[in-house]
């Protein structure tokens, strides 16, 4: 592991490609060479597939060519050159050819690897309106009655019920289709995904018209998606003839939505992309999305048909070197968009749901006020901004929101400054609440050596006051007819950051509890600079942003500075939101987490990726996300489930998860994290160094 641990296929990705070569119209000769030169530049650059356009090897556009014998000795001759050059090359071709199968011609696929035609994938389903005619000269897939065809002296599979196995490659199951089979409505790839491909191939020739472009991304986008898939899709470019149509080389790669990869249109060149797509993602989200299982079942009869070819490649090439960095955008943020108007969207949508929420409980339980502790820091403030905006809702004055900031032994000046400012921006009931006296009382009641002048901050000292803060806002709450508001966020219950039983921890209703504190963050930023609560205000809740995180729980030795650093003991939250995200979301490796997280936060200047939009406060080496994982991945699993299992009610915002365990997350209270720890003791700890003068 140790060895290759910075080699992308170690970590369930595969590097596909799609090629659109420049071709000429009835030029076998020239064409196959064109495409043998980007398969080897695919396969010099670590891919294990390369896809190219529909009947690339005589170009789409011969029309009643195809009925010329010449040119179909000639594309059977070129397949065969093609064949022959794949004996050296680490990875799967799949080119377009016209195939001749008895008396009938067919717009195939043909799958190349290892020296030999692993398989033929003819079209099943042509075109005939607008400016097509293929029924004139090609037969549909389903004409066929053989299972095989002979090519190059050998019987070779066909059909189009096959999927192509590259054993080499863990989890990498591929199906083909050609063009107008994705357009269909229940396209040939929905059941090969059901039968376990998990990249499905398009090739394509697609005219270009006005329009069609932004169509094809829509098609494929929802086609990965819906089968939980990569989807590889490619058409011709330069060369096709331009009699009727035009042609803009359009190439696309997804995975299961997303887009990875395109190619530029209208290039005179040839061209090659690439994408590193995750297969045990795809994985991951066909057990978590049991309904994938359940149309399994559904769908037995078609998914029985297919037969799966097993397509070796010589064991050689990049992707199987002891590095291969990942050339694929990985977020540092990944609860939060790097793209300003997707995160204005994003801090929109969930600010909603908060309040929403909130409106919701409220209203169906006839209660019209809510008491809430007011800290001056994030978390409180941003609940208290929610709290604003329902009342606003439910036509209900500010005024019933009752804010209490309590301080004790270790509140900071700052931050009781900023707890007024923000109970006034607000125009809530704000009230201010000594604790120290009832503290003192408890430490004095217990015997501890506080009460009696003795310096002594242990974790009973910082628990009395938060637990006294709790005691009040519940009290209150009964007195007043209200009921508490929560806000502790999801990366604190993931790492246990909360004391049992107290604020943090407990309420009748918490709006933070499925927000990652990176979220909060811009949700107050944005909040701030949309005017949510009233134009004024934004620089109090700036002013928020930039206070340490702290609990505030010990007195501070100099300058009103706390003494207290929540990070310093549990790791910066950046990063162990990014390890949340990976590990609640898709159920990672911690291996797989770390080289994620080193490819995110690691030296961008070596990297492939440009800085991310949003500002990060540092950067990481392998060591310090080892570190940190390490932190992170005891805590959740071992230390802190038990908090877990009795949150209060809280709406879940976001596809990332949450940690209720009415929701998302069942998991025992006592189990262990050696497993977890295991895995991480595999990863290395340091990143090579680049070779001098690099």
């Amino acid at each position: 592991m140790k060895e290759r641990f910075f080699n992308l296929y170690t970590h369930g990705f595969a590097r596909v490609a799609v090629g659109v070569p420049r071709c000429r119209v009835a030029d076998p000769v020239f064409n196959a060479a064109e495409t043998l030169a980007l398969a080897r530049e695919a396969a010099e650059k670590g891919a294990a597939l390369v896809a190219f356009p529909e009947l690339g090897l005589s170009a789409y556009t011969c029309d009643d060519l195809f009925r010329q014998k010449a040119l179909l000795e000639a594309c059977d001759e070129a397949l065969r050159s093609l064949a022959e050059a794949s004996a050296s090359l680490p990875l799967a071709m799949i080119v377009g050819v016209p195939v001749r199968v008895g008396h009938s011609l067919f717009n195939c696929a043909a799958v190349i690897a290892g020296g030999r035609i692993a398989g033929v994938v003819p079209k099943s389903y042509l075109p005939n309106y607008g400016e097509f005619y293929e029924p004139r000269q090609f037969s549909a897939a389903d004409c066929a009655r053989t299972d095989t065809v002979s090519l190059g002296g050998e019987d070779v599979p066909f059909g189009a019920s096959l999927l192509f196995d590259l054993p080499q490659v863990e989890g990498l199951r591929f199906h083909v289709e050609i063009c107008e089979d994705v357009w269909v409505p229940i396209p040939p790839s929905s059941f090969a995904a059901l039968g376990g491909a998990s990249v499905l191939v398009n090739l394509s020739a697609s005219n270009v018209v006005v329009g069609k472009a932004g169509y094809r991304h829509q098609l494929v986008s929802q086609q990965s998606a819906r089968c939980l898939a990569a989807y590889l899709y490619t058409s011709a470019g330069k060369g096709e003839s331009t009699t009727d149509m035009a042609w803009d080389g359009q190439a696309l790669v997804y995975e299961n939505g997303e887009l990875l990869a395109h190619s530029e249109r209208f290039l005179d060149d040839s061209q090659l992309i690439f994408a590193d797509v995750d297969l045990e993602r795809l994985a991951q989200e066909r057990i978590r999305q049991t309904t994938f299982g359940d149309s399994i079942r559904r769908h037995h009869d078609e998914i029985a048909k297919f037969r799966v070819i097993r397509c070796d490649v010589p064991q050689a090439g990049a992707w199987e070197s002891p590095v291969l960095p990942l050339a694929r955008r990985v977020e540092r943020f990944p609860y939060v968009p790097a793209d300003s108007k997707r995160r204005d969207e994003r801090c929109n949508e969930v600010y909603n749901i908060q309040v929403q929420a909130l409106v919701q409980r409220l209203s169906q339980s006839g209660i019209k006020k809510v008491v809430i502790g007011v800290s001056g820091g994030l978390d409180s403030t941003h609940a208290l901004l929610v709290c604003a905006k329902a009342m606003d809702r439910l036509a209900l004055p500010r005024a019933n929101i009752l804010a209490y900031t309590m301080p004790g032994f270790a509140t900071s000046e700052r931050t009781l400054r900023q707890a007024r400012q923000l109970m006034a921006l607000v125009g809530c009931t704000a009230s201010e609440i000594d604790i120290r006296p009832s503290c003192m009382q408890m430490l004095e009641d217990l015997g501890h050596p506080y009460s009696e002048g003795k310096a002594e901050y242990d974790v009973t000292f910082e628990n009395v006051q938060a637990g006294e803060r709790t005691n009040h806002l519940f009290r209150l709450a009964n007195f007043n007819h209200a009921i508490v508001i929560g806000t502790g966020d999801l990366s604190e219950l993931a790492l246990g950051w909360c004391t049992y039983g107290v604020g943090d921890h407990m309420s009748h209703y918490n709006v933070n509890a499925s927000v990652p504190k990176t979220l909060i963050t811009h949700l107050v930023r944005w909040v701030a600079e949309t005017g949510q609560i009233g134009e004024s205000g934004s620089e109090v809740l700036e002013a928020v942003l930039d206070t340490d995180i702290s609990p505030e729980l010990i007195p501070g030795k100099a300058n009103g500075a706390p003494e207290q650093k929540t990070e310093s003991v549990i790791g910066p939250y950046e990063l162990q939101d990014f390890n949340l995200y990976y590990t609640l979301r898709f159920g990672f490796a911690p291996s797989k987490v770390a080289f994620l997280a080193q490819h995110a936060w690691g030296d961008r200047e070596r990297g492939a990726w440009p800085e991310s939009a949003l500002v990060a406060r540092n950067q990481y080496d392998l060591a310090d996300i080892k570190r940190n994982l390490g932190i992170f991945l005891d805590r959740f699993f071992r230390q802190s489930q038990f908090k877990r299992t009795c949150i209060p009610n809280a709406p879940k915002v976001g596809s990332g998860g949450s940690l209720s365990p009415r929701g998302d997350w069942r998991a025992p209270s006592d189990s262990e994290s050696v497993v977890w720890l295991a895995d991480l003791a595999r990863v290395p700890d340091a990143a090579p160094q680049p070779p001098a003068g690099s």
